[in-house]
C-alpha cells in the first residue's frame, strides 16, 4: 500500500472513490427531494438515499480499517482529526446561530403582517411542560450516560461502557420518536407564517443532528463490541461524544428560546 513505508507521522490518504460517489449521492438526493415535492414521486430520492448509505458504510469501514488495523492514525494524525472536529462543530454552531437570528428578528419586532403580535394570531404553540420538557430530560440524561461511557472506556471497564453507550443510543432514538409524534400532533405547519417556518427549520435541523448523532454512536457501539477501542486510542468515540454534547447544548437553547420564551 501507499502508506506501508514512510518516515513521517502523517497519513497520506490513499486514492478513494467515496468523496466523488458521495457527492453524486447527495446531488441525487437533493434532486429526489425536488421531484418528491413537485411530482409526489420518491423513486429518485430512494436511489439517492441508498447511494448515501452505501457510501457511508464503506467510507466508515475504510477509516475504521486505517485507524484500528493499519495503525495509520498516529498522534499527529489524531491531533489533526481533533482540530477538524472542533472546527466542524464550530461551523455547526454558526449554522444554528443563523436560524436563531431569524427567529429573534421576527419575534422581538413582529411586523404588521404578523399583527404586531408574537406568536402570530392563529398559532397554537406547544406546551413547554409536556413533550418538550420530556425531550429535554432525555437529552440531559443521554449527556450523563455518554460521559459515563467515556470514563468507563478510559478505565478499561468495557461492561459499563457497553451498558451506558446502549442507553445513550436508546435515548437518542427515543427523542427522535417523540419529536416525530410532536410534529404529527402540531396544529400549524412550516408554511404558517414566520413562526412555523423558523420553528420547523430550527427544530427539524436539530432533529436531523440527533439522528446523525445517534447513528454515529450506534457505529461506536458496534466498534466497542468488536474491541476497536482502547483506553488511550478511541478518538472515534470522543468525536461522537463531542458531537452529542453539542446537540444537547443546542437543544437547551431551543427549549428555552423557542418552546418556552417564544410561545
Amino acid at each position: 500500500m501507499l502508506n506501508s513505508n514512510k518516515n513521517h507521522p502523517f497519513h497520506m490518504v490513499d486514492n478513494s472513490p467515496w468523496p466523488l460517489i458521495g457527492s453524486l449521492g447527495v446531488f441525487t438526493s437533493m434532486m429526489g427531494f425536488i421531484k418528491w415535492f413537485h411530482m409526489n414521486s420518491i423513486n429518485l430520492l430512494t436511489l439517492g438515499m441508498i447511494i448515501n448509505l452505501l457510501v457511508m458504510y464503506q467510507w466508515w469501514r475504510d477509516i475504521t480499517r486505517e485507524s484500528t488495523l493499519q495503525g495509520l492514525h498516529t498522534f499527529k494524525v489524531t491531533l489533526g482529526l481533533r482540530w477538524g472536529m472542533i472546527l466542524f462543530i464550530t461551523s455547526e454552531i454558526f449554522f444554528f446561530i443563523a436560524f436563531f437570528w431569524a427567529f429573534f428578528h421576527a419575534s422581538l419586532t413582529p411586523s404588521i403582517e404578523l399583527g404586531l403580535f408574537w406568536p402570530p394570531k392563529g398559532i397554537t404553540t406547544f406546551n413547554p411542560t409536556e413533550i418538550p420538557l420530556l425531550n429535554t430530560l432525555i437529552l440531559l440524561t443521554s449527556g450523563l450516560t455518554i460521559t459515563w461511557a467515556h470514563h468507563a472506556i478510559m478505565e478499561n471497564n468495557w461492561n459499563q461502557a457497553m451498558q451506558s453507550l446502549m442507553i445513550t443510543v436508546g435515548l437518542g432514538f427515543y427523542f427522535s420518536i417523540l419529536q416525530g409524534y410532536e410534529y404529527f400532533e402540531a396544529s400549524f405547519s412550516i408554511s404558517d407564517s414566520i413562526f412555523g417556518s423558523t420553528f420547523f427549520m430550527t427544530t427539524g435541523l436539530h432533529g436531523l443532528h440527533v439522528i446523525i448523532g445517534s447513528s454515529f454512536l450506534m457505529i461506536c457501539l458496534i466498534r466497542l463490541y468488536l474491541n476497536h477501542f482502547s483506553s488511550i486510542h478511541h478518538f472515534g468515540f470522543e468525536a461522537a461524544a463531542w458531537y452529542w454534547h453539542f446537540v444537547d447544548v443546542v437543544w437547551l437553547f431551543l427549549y428555552i428560546c423557542i418552546y418556552w420564551w417564544g410561545s
